[in-house]
Formats: structure tokens, sequence, C-alpha cells
């Protein structure tokens, strides 16, 4: 069972690349028929699939199971991050939600966090 209020940071960097292919083993690929997403650890990534990356991202991950007839919970947090001109990526599975952050705003977002008592792992 997940902890209610708490997110978690992987110590890991992250990339957001367009890619020529899904990776096994990435955190995550979208394939929206246009294009191929992936969320990678950066020394994962294979330079020659690489169409274009972002790179310099910290994942969090927020450890609660989020029914889908809740509303509001990424507007809140996400709302709050705008405030202090952070920008974010949001990725959802089927039971969270996850945002990728700038490593350079991971300071001030996790203060951020802590005004809304988001407990931090």
């Amino acid at each position: 069972m997940m902890d209610e209020n708490l997110i978690k940071v992987w110590k890991e960097d992250f990339s957001i690349v367009k890619s020529r292919k899904n990776y096994l083993g990435a955190f995550a690929c979208i394939d929206d028929k246009k294009e191929i997403t992936i969320i990678i650890e950066e020394n994962k990534i294979d330079k020659k699939d690489v169409i274009e990356v972002e790179k310099g991202w910290k994942l969090i991950i927020f450890n609660i199971i989020l029914d889908f007839p809740l509303t509001g919970f990424i507007s809140k947090i996400s709302s709050a991050l705008a405030e202090a001109n952070i920008p974010i990526f949001v990725i959802s599975s089927y039971s969270t939600d996850n945002i990728l952050i700038k490593k350079e705003n991971l300071k001030r977002d996790l203060e951020i966090f802590r005004k809304l008592e988001i407990k931090i792992k």
C-alpha cells in the first residue's frame, strides 16, 4: 500500500527523448502514432535512436493511488509550480501521477511541496 501525501524523487537524471523506436526498460514509452516519446535515464540513451532530446530532468512519483473520478490533484501541484515559474512534464500511469522537473529547480520544487504539506521520501 502506498503512503498518502508521500513523493519519491528518483536519484537518477532523466531525459525526454523524441525517438526512432521504443525502449525496453525505459520509465515510459509513449507512441501516439505521430511520434515516439521516451522517458529514460540519461545513461541509457542510445544516440543513434534520438531525433531530439531534453536532458537534465528529475522524476518525482506521487506515491498515492489516485482513483479515476478524482479531480484537481495535478492541477493543485501544477498551479503552485507555475506560480514559481517552474515548468513540469506530467506522466500518468493507471494508478498514480508522476512529474519531471528540471534538476536545477529541484530544491525550489521540494520547498513548494513542503508548503503543500506533501511528505518527501
